[in-house]
C-alpha cells in the first residue's frame, strides 16, 4: 500500500513511519505542515527548518506547506498538501488525541484515503521505552508543563535516563508521550536515517514554565550500512 506519512521531526510521527515500513507499506512521501504560530491546534512548530534534512536522511520526498495555524482552517492546508498525491492512505503519529485523530480522518475521508494510526492507544510508557530500545535518539526541544523544568530542555532521552523521565511524568501527571503538548521532541537518529544528526549549538528560550530549544548548528554524520543494519 502506498502512503504518505505526516511528520514533524518528533518521536511519534517518525516512529509511526518506522512501524508502517515494518508492515510493508510503501511510504512515498513525508508531509509537513509549517504553522506560522506557536500555538497551532494540530501541528508542531519547533525546529521545522530541519525537516528537509530529515527527509533527505530518510531518502523520502518531502511535501511541505505553510499554514496560519488557525483552528479548523489549518485542516484545509493539510487537505491541499495531500491532494493530488498518488497514495492510498496517510500515516499519523497520534497516540491519545481524539482531536487530532478525528480531524485527520475527516480530511482523509474527503480525499478518499485511508487513515492509519499505528501507535494509537498504545501504552505511552511502554511506547516510549520501545522507541528508545529501537535505537531512537530523542531530544526534548520544548516543554510546557508544570514540574517539567528547564533541566530537561535540550536533553536527549536514552536507556540511562528513560526511567527517570517516566517517573517525573508520573509525579507531575504529564502524559509520557507529550500528547497534550506538555513537551515536543526531535529525533536525532533512528534506524530510518542514513545520516545521524549531531547538535553542536542550541539556543534556550525560557519564560515562566515554558521553554524551547532552538537548534542553531547541527552536523550530519554519514552512517555505514552496518550501522543501519545493527540498529534495526
Amino acid at each position: 500500500m502506498k502512503v504518505a506519512a505526516l511528520i514533524s521531526g518528533g518521536k511519534d510521527s517518525i516512529f509511526s513511519t518506522y512501524v508502517a515500513l515494518h508492515y510493508g507499506w510503501e511510504v512515498e512521501y513525508l508531509v509537513t505542515l509549517l504553522p506560522k504560530r506557536n500555538d497551532s491546534w494540530m501541528f508542531h512548530s519547533v525546529n521545522l527548518d530541519l525537516m528537509k534534512g530529515i527527509a533527505d536522511s530518510m531518502k523520502i520526498p518531502l511535501i511541505s506547506r505553510e499554514t496560519d495555524g488557525e483552528k479548523e482552517k489549518e485542516l484545509m492546508d493539510l487537505k491541499r498538501a495531500l491532494e493530488g498525491l498518488e497514495i492510498e492512505g496517510v500515516i499519523s503519529g497520534a497516540v491519545a488525541s481524539d482531536y487530532q485523530r478525528e480531524r485527520i480522518c475527516k480530511v482523509c475521508d474527503e480525499l478518499g484515503l485511508k487513515s492509519f494510526t499505528p501507535i494509537w492507544h498504545k501504552n505511552p510508557e511502554e511506547l516510549l521505552k520501545r522507541q528508545i530500545n529501537s535505537n531512537f535518539e530523542i531530544m526534548i526541544v520544548a516543554v510546557a508543563a508544570g514540574g517539567m523544568d528547564k533541566e530537561w530542555l535540550g536533553r536527549v532521552l536514552n536507556r540511562k535516563n528513560i526511567d527517570e523521565f517516566i517517573d517525573m511524568c508520573r509525579r507531575n501527571r504529564i502524559h509520557p508521550a507529550g500528547e497534550g503538548g506538555e513537551f515536543e521532541t526531535l529525533v536525532l537518529d533512528c534506524p530510518l536515517y542514513w545520516k545521524r544528526f549531531i547538535v553542536e549549538e542550541i539556543e534556550i528560550k525560557w519564560r515562566g514554565d515554558t521553554g524551547y530549544a532552538i537548534v542553531r548548528n547541527i552536523k550530519k554524520e554519514e552512517k555505514s550500512v552496518d550501522d543501519i543494519i545493527e540498529s534495526l
